[in-house]
């Protein structure tokens, strides 16, 4: 019998693994410059901790977890993203008490059963930050930042920024109340894929691809509108940095994110 690697999968060989070596460098150093530093979560956890922490109605979650029983009955997941272990082991482990505010980064595998294609595969590589126990704007302009610092240490120079607000789940709430009164009689125009958001979470309409779509929603309510005063203004003052800094930036209000967890600034 010839073996041969999963779909969706591939081997990362020399010259190409000096590649990966020199850019996980790069992110290493960054992250450094920033105070953050590493931790190594495991590759699998108990399922329920994704589906309540990336969001039970989620494409993620719906479709494209790695899940299993293991010998002992318990429902196992191999990560398909890691901010969700971070989190656990945040709380786990009393890091919090420890100091009080935990800048912590990431990199490895993850897992999600999709369709494989060009750049997208079931196990693909990330890397991420947390900065846990900080509820001050001036945090997401830091992470922000590190990001720009990354892209431009692996020599990129032309890409935008993009930046909104997603409120919280409460000014969600009262737009999500909105906006599905606004696409409900529109339904059977949207695209099968689409559709299937309309009541599972309609947000995820403004992140569509298909034209269609997009077209449809030129006219819908937007997060922005329903904005808590608070959210409002630490919005504001993330712009003002940004502009004081010198950073290029545009405000698209129609940028959201695919996870539940995501809260106020979204770039």
């Amino acid at each position: 019998m010839k073996f041969q690697r999963i779909k969706g999968t591939v081997d990362i060989l020399p010259p190409e693994s000096a590649r990966w070596q020199a850019l996980e460098l790069v992110v290493r150093r960054v992250m450094a410059d920033f105070n953050y530093r590493e931790v190594r979560p495991p590759i699998f956890e108990q399922t329920e901790l994704f589906a309540r922490g990336i969001g039970e109605a989620t494409d993620i979650v719906t479709k494209e977890m790695y899940s299993f029983t293991d010998m002992g009955g318990r429902a196992i997941t191999l990560r398909p993203e890691a901010t969700a272990s971070v989190v656990r082991a945040w709380i786990e482990e009393s890091l919090g008490k420890a100091q009080p505010l935990n800048k912590l980064y990431y990199i490895g595998p993850m897992f999600r059963q999709e369709k494989p294609q060009k750049g997208r595969q079931r196990q693909f590589y990330q890397f991420g930050a947390e900065a846990i126990g900080a509820d001050n704007p001036l945090i997401d302009v830091e992470m922000i930042l590190l990001s720009l610092e990354i892209l431009k240490a692996l020599g990129l120079s032309d890409f935008v920024v993009l930046l909104n607000s997603v409120g919280t789940p409460a000014s969600r709430a009262l737009h999500r109340e909105k906006l599905l009164d606004y696409v409900r009689p529109l339904a059977e125009k949207f695209p099968e894929v689409d559709r299937a958001k309309i009541d599972r979470n309609p947000l995820r309409l403004f992140d569509s691809k298909i034209e269609v779509t997009r077209s449809l929603m030129q006219d819908a309510p937007l997060l922005a509108d329903f904005l808590e005063d608070d959210c409002r203004s630490d919005f504001d003052l993330v712009q003002r940095t940004f502009t004081d800094l010198g950073v290029k930036f545009e405000v698209d209000p129609r940028l959201v994110r695919g996870l539940d967890y995501y809260t106020r600034t979204a770039y």
